[in-house]
């Protein structure tokens, strides 16, 4: 059964609903100084680090290795999930870069399932969840 968007959007009453370049974090330098810190959070195929950041909003990077993903199609869906959780949910301002850790598939299975998207939703959720809980978000 899927969700309709409709139902998303009355879930998502206080968050933003685009992910415009302000919210994303693009310089080499910006990552960095996010990398510099301890991780936050770990699942079983990512790494979350976070950092305050100065804004009334945050902001989200995404860092897909090609060693741990090797098809662009797997990449480009690791990233698609990433925004889409990001842009439905509430977050502090913070700085936020996502980073998979653990290889998703091989170049001998399938690119993309819909069981590794809903792997990778649930895993994402955690991710996101546990920075509105610290943030004390509901």
């Amino acid at each position: 059964m899927t969700e309709n968007p409709d139902d998303r959007l009355k879930k998502c009453e206080n968050c933003v609903q685009d992910f415009a370049r302000k919210r994303r974090i693009v310089k080499t330098d910006e990552f960095s100084s996010v990398f510099r810190l301890r991780p936050v959070f770990r699942t079983a195929h990512f790494v979350l680090y976070t950092r305050l950041n100065a804004l009334p909003h945050a902001r989200l990077g995404v860092v897909a290795a090609k060693r741990l993903a090797p098809r662009a199609v797997t990449r480009n869906t690791v990233k698609r999930v990433t925004r889409e959780l990001f842009r439905l949910t509430p977050l502090p301002s913070i700085d936020c870069v996502v980073r998979l850790s653990k290889p998703v598939n091989t170049k001998a299975g399938p690119a993309t399932t819909a069981r590794l998207k809903r792997e990778l939703h649930g895993e994402l959720k955690q991710l996101f969840a546990s920075q509105r809980l610290a943030a004390g978000t509901p």
